[in-house]
């Protein structure tokens, strides 16, 4: 399959080249937005037409009984391990995000005629591990993601890879729905090396009243990434996003995001911290929506970037929508480099340079590592954030 055929298709077309029946609805939806390239705001610095130009193979998605494991284990979208007494299954997508940004979150549904269903139930920790192992493929699937009301769970989310995984696509996301006066914690860390697999994971999450999520992304690595959110905030709702970059070579990663306030008194605060070097670009385009109807919300947001060379680049666009005067609202973005001073101040205690910017620039990120308030989720991104750090610099 090579997604460049599907330019400039009508519905009709779409459907005869995916070989696609009784979808009509997802179909037009995806037609009319139209396959994206540079020209979309979402993805004008990510340069997604490079990956629609390959021809891909299609992985098989055969589901099966999964194997009894500590975590929930998706190998090339096939769920392959589960923790006994977890409920996850297939099932037939029933609704979709209608009111979604992003055409590619449409075109993932299409690509899988079932969704993996996972319910966490109760105050319950899980871990999801993400494994590709497959090269030159399109890799496409969709998590469904409930709870249950009055609850509090975590979600620890990791990406492994096996072999060789050059040349392939990943297109995927959760439909999360955050159950009325309940908590979700999501933390997700990711680290995508040069000559890997490139990804394209689009989230939808619905906040029901008084439900509170924290989404914590840490994204360490060398190829193309793009999280896109669509985030609706229903009365009381809270979202607390946190997302940290650090990237080098050629990569161009980072999040493109839409949060809806659509009930009253409702909250959302979102961070974004970006550490770039090499010819790596940052990617943080961020729209807070507040409604008529979201009187009382308070929203914030920010982004900041270190650049620690002249080549990287951080392409921040964080933007307020609002409709309502009945509300505290803020947004900022900032771009600099390693302070001089405190780098010579380490090097004249005799600390090597390597070790004073890796002091400098894990000191940037820790404000954002430590506000998930997980020890054991903190000292794991903390030795993946040196290890990768180490990677660029071991000469």
């Amino acid at each position: 399959m090579r997604l460049r055929e599907l330019k400039g298709k009508n519905e009709h077309e779409v459907a005869a080249y995916l070989a696609i029946e009784g979808r009509d609805a997802l179909v037009e939806k995806f037609a009319a937005l139209g396959l994206p390239d540079k020209k979309e705001e979402a993805y004008r610095y990510a340069d997604i037409e490079k990956l629609f130009e390959p021809l891909y193979k299609r992985v098989d998605r055969l589901a099966k009984d999964p194997e009894i494991g500590e975590a929930i284990e998706i190998t090339d979208g096939v769920v392959t391990k589960a923790p006994k007494g977890v409920r996850v299954y297939y099932e037939a997508c029933d609704k979709v995000d209608e009111e979604h940004f992003d055409p590619l979150y449409y075109l993932s549904h299409l690509l899988t005629p079932k969704v993996i269903k996972i319910e966490l139930d109760g105050d319950t920790e899980t871990e999801i591990v993400h494994r590709i192992t497959c090269s030159e493929s399109l890799v496409a699937y969709r998590v469904a993601l409930f709870n249950q009301a009055n609850r509090h769970a975590t979600l620890y989310e990791r990406y492994e890879t096996e072999g060789d995984t050059s040349g392939s696509l990943v297109l995927w996301g959760y439909d999360a729905l955050i159950a009325p006066d309940s908590s979700l914690r999501l933390i997700k860390s990711q680290t995508i090396e040069e000559n890997s697999y490139a990804m394209i994971a689009s989230h939808s999450i619905r906040l029901e009243r008084n439900a509170h999520m924290a989404f914590k992304s840490f994204d360490m690595g060398a190829a193309h990434a793009l999280q896109l959110l669509n985030v609706i905030l229903e009365e009381r709702a809270e979202f607390d996003a946190g997302h940290l970059l650090y990237l080098g070579d050629t990569a161009r990663r980072g999040t493109v995001s839409k949060i809806i306030h659509r009930g009253a008194h409702t909250r959302s605060n979102q961070e974004a911290k970006n550490i770039l070097e090499d010819k790596a670009r940052g990617i943080f385009d961020a729209l807070i929506k507040v409604e008529h109807s979201g009187k009382y919300s308070v929203a914030h947001q920010n982004s900041k970037a270190i650049l620690l060379n002249d080549g990287a680049y951080m392409a921040a666009k964080p933007q307020l929508e609002i409709y309502i005067d009945e509300l505290e609202a803020s947004h900022g973005s900032t771009t600099g480099q390693l302070d001089a001073k405190q780098l010579f101040y380490l090097r004249s205690r005799g600390i090597t340079e390597i070790e004073a910017r890796k002091m400098l620039v894990l000191a940037f990120a820790n404000t954002l590592i430590e506000r998930i308030k997980d020890a054991r989720a903190q000292e794991r991104i903390k030795t993946e954030f040196e290890a990768a750090f180490y990677r660029r610099h071991k000469g």
